[in-house]
């Protein structure tokens, strides 16, 4: 992690500039960032949350891990205001997401899995276009924008639409607009899934960056390797509630890996033995 205010080398040799990087200090809750308290969402009489209680602080790079089904994508939609919980409250950087939405959405930068997006603009426009809709100023817009696409490498795309933008391409002008208005907290789902090496190696620089600079990232992911690498804090779910949380190396314990801890925690030790022997046999 680099020390707040000291440069860091992005593609090519350049120096990242300080943006992008919280503008003021968080209003905190206890010292967290982001404070959940009673969470808890019911489908058809299941709860796929089920009453989580979790602190993220400030400045962290908190990892939100989980196997599939455990509500890690549920709880980050409660998080950022798309899905309504049945019962809890969020507190964001001072301010209740539910009570108050508007200024929650303030706020964060979001980085959904999957998110939709104009594909019929180029990088520029589609910076341009959803900083207009935030209010900021055109001049800070286009600023922003221009400083944003250099450092994320996305300057060799020129007017192409986002349309035909790569995978990376997308995940990277994704990010852009999640920092578009300098928010104190990011959350991000799955931000490197299916990204090249160059590309991810371009969002981890930039997400290095941002929380020298005091902002906090809650981060998803299933790569166990990935969270030990890039976390401080991770929080493990497992059937809806929150098994293990705290400083990696708290959570990873006594375990050799983040992912030895997290089998061991989500009770998956065991993989059945035997059986299958026919994949060895030679075809008949």
């Amino acid at each position: 992690m680099t020390a707040k205010g000291s440069s860091v080398t992005g593609p090519g040799g350049s120096a990242l500039p300080s943006y992008p990087r919280p503008e003021q200090l968080l209003e905190t809750v206890g010292g967290a960032a982001v404070a959940i308290r009673g969470l808890t969402k019911v489908y058809d009489g299941r709860p796929v949350v089920d009453h989580i209680d979790l602190d993220v602080p400030v400045g962290s790079f908190f990892g939100l891990v989980g196997p599939n089904g455990a509500g890690k994508t549920t709880t980050l939609s409660m998080i950022t205001g798309l899905l309504r919980p049945d019962e809890g409250r969020i507190i964001m950087a001072g301010v209740d997401v539910w009570a108050d939405p508007v200024t929650a959405k303030t706020k964060m930068g979001v980085l959904p899995d999957g998110l939709r997006l104009f594909e019929r603009l180029s990088g520029p426009e589609l910076l341009s276009y959803l900083g207009r809709l935030r209010g900021i100023p055109a001049d800070t817009v286009t600023s922003r924008a221009k400083e944003l696409i250099a450092v994320l490498d996305l300057d060799e795309a020129g007017s192409k639409l986002v349309a035909d933008y790569s995978t990376g391409m997308r995940k990277k002008i994704t990010l852009a607009a999640a920092l578009l208005h300098a928010p104190p907290i990011l959350l991000l789902d799955e931000p490197l899934e299916a990204v090249d090496p160059v590309s991810a190696r371009v969002i981890r620089t930039v997400l290095s960056r941002y929380t020298a600079g005091g902002g906090t990232v809650i981060f998803s992911s299933h790569v166990m390797a990935l969270v030990e690498d890039l976390c401080s804090h991770v929080a493990v779910m497992g059937h809806g509630r929150i098994v293990a949380s705290g400083k990696v190396a708290e959570v990873r314990g006594s375990a050799a890996s983040l992912d030895d801890a997290f089998m061991h925690l989500v009770g998956a030790d065991d993989v059945a033995e035997g059986g299958l022997e026919w994949l060895g046999s030679s075809p008949a």
